[in-house]
C-alpha cells in the first residue's frame, strides 16, 4: 500500500470545520424543533408533541458535541495530500476512507475558492477538475493555495504537451 502523502491541512480548518457544521445543525434543529414546540405550546393536550420536541433536543445537542468537539480533529488527522510531478495524491475520511490520485494529464482545470468563513480565518481551497469531476482540498492558507493552484496548473500543462 502506499504512504499517506505528506502535507495536512492548516489547522485552523477545524474551527472552519467547527463553525460550518455548528450552522447546519442549529439550522435543521431549528426546523425540526419549532413545529412541535409550537404543536406543543398551542395544544396542551397534544403531549407527543412535547415528547418529540425533548427527543430533538436530546439529539441536537448530541450532534452538536460531536460534530464540534470530536470530530473535527479526527478529520483534521486524516486529512492528507500531496503534489508530486506526475500527480496530485488526496487522502481523506473517517470512517469511509478515500483516496484520490489525480494524474495531471487529467486536469482541466485548477481553481481557488474562499467563502466568508474560510476568509476570517484567512485560508482558502484549492479544486482541481477533471472529466470526472472535482476533487478539492479546503483550508490552506491563502499564499499556500495560491502557489498550490499555480503549481498544479503547470503540471497539467507540462503533462499535456508531453502527450
Amino acid at each position: 500500500m502506499r504512504e499517506m502523502p505528506a502535507n495536512q491541512l492548516n489547522p485552523r480548518i477545524k474551527s472552519v470545520w467547527r463553525i460550518n457544521d455548528a450552522i447546519w445543525i442549529v439550522v435543521s434543529f431549528l426546523c425540526c424543533f419549532l413545529p412541535f414546540a409550537i404543536i406543543a405550546l398551542v395544544a396542551p393536550e397534544e403531549a407527543w408533541a412535547g415528547v418529540v420536541a425533548l427527543i430533538v433536543a436530546i439529539l441536537f445537542v448530541a450532534l452538536l458535541v460531536l460534530c464540534v468537539v470530536v470530530l473535527p480533529p479526527i478529520r483534521y488527522a486524516r486529512w492528507r495530500y500531496e503534489l508530486t510531478p506526475d500527480y496530485l495524491d488526496i487522502a481523506r475520511g473517517i470512517f469511509w476512507r478515500k483516496r484520490f490520485v489525480i494524474p495531471f494529464i487529467r486536469v482541466q482545470n485548477t481553481d481557488t475558492r474562499q467563502g466568508p468563513i474560510l476568509r476570517a480565518f484567512g485560508l482558502s481551497s484549492v479544486t482541481v477538475a477533471t472529466a470526472a469531476g472535482e476533487h478539492e482540498i479546503p483550508g490552506l492558507g491563502i499564499e499556500e493555495a495560491d502557489v498550490l493552484r499555480d503549481r498544479a496548473a503547470e503540471l497539467a500543462r507540462l503533462a499535456r504537451e508531453d502527450v
